[in-house]
């Protein structure tokens, strides 16, 4: 089994990782894609007849998958209580979605070609998934889609990074998208709840069937660049158990900040610091 690695920030290097069991991948795979068929028809329901179920439902799927995959879900610190609250997480996987969502009942934030993939596509829609574009004129109208998820009361997971990376590190934070915690403008247009609550959340893949998991071996769990989504799944499901620690750092309001890069610069620094110390073991 192989797999890219970028160790000190050069991607391409190639180790060789026979950890996994393609015995175990098959298994598993076979049976998150048979319960995803279940659960499929049942949130298309859901989203015509029911508010709540629409959200509860893909939390408890979520954490379903937890357990086929075995993942062990450290969580530090109090998950914010307010409705709506806009949670700011880094980004180095796919399976950050699965961690994340097992834990908030909420509306994720994806780059608009997420919505073509093949498969994981169908299902961010059914989660009700905000789909955004890179182009930096159309800021204004991803705003507006994300103002109206949150005036209806709904959590929303942005990843403020704009792509996954290795794990290893946090990249610098995107600015835009925190004006949604902006106050409404005088003007009366559309806007968050008066004090929309923020709150950073860390997120780390910490240990390998109770063994750190080193710089190394981290992109085992990241996926980023040009990998293979599908080759890297299959690889990821033969591994054993992964423990990954979720850090729920305390939730601030927009107004102790004044401006969205100065809150946007807090959220960078809560993050990377929990991530810092879930990859020490601190």
């Amino acid at each position: 089994m192989r797999a890219r690695a970028a160790t000190g920030g050069r991607a391409g290097r190639i180790h060789d990782l026979s950890l996994g069991s393609p015995i175990r991948a098959t298994l598993r795979l076979a049976v998150y894609f048979l319960f995803t068929l279940f659960a499929v028809p049942v949130q298309m329901v859901l989203l015509k007849v029911s508010r709540s179920g629409r959200e509860s439902f893909p939390q408890w799927y979520h954490r379903q998958c937890c357990r086929i995959l075995s993942f062990q879900v450290q969580v530090v610190g109090e998950i914010s209580p307010a409705r709506p609250t806009l949670f700011v997480c880094n980004h180095s996987s796919y399976l950050d979605i699965t961690i994340i969502g097992s834990l908030i009942p909420g509306s994720f934030v994806a780059k608009a070609e997420v919505a073509r993939w093949p498969f994981f596509g169908a299902l961010a829609k059914l989660q009700r998934t905000i789909f955004v574009d890179r182009r930096r004129h159309t800021t204004h109208t991803q705003r507006d889609d994300l103002l109206r998820r949150l005036t209806e009361g709904g959590h929303v997971i942005l990843f403020p990074e704009g792509t996954s990376n290795d794990g290893n590190r946090i990249l610098p934070f995107r600015s835009a998208l925190f004006s949604v915690a902006e106050p409404r403008s005088p003007e009366g247009e559309t806007g968050p709840p008066p004090e929309l609550t923020v709150q950073p959340i860390s997120i780390a893949y910490v240990r390998l069937n109770g063994l750190p998991i080193g710089h190394g071996l981290r992109p085992l769990f990241a996926w980023y660049g040009d990998m293979d989504l599908f080759g890297h799944l299959v690889s990821l499901a033969g591994l054993g158990a992964l423990m990954v620690r979720v850090e729920f750092h305390p939730p601030v309001p927009f107004s102790r900040f004044g401006s969205r890069k100065a809150l946007s610069e807090h959220c960078h620094r809560a993050v990377a610091e929990g991530v810092d110390r879930a990859i020490r073991g601190k």
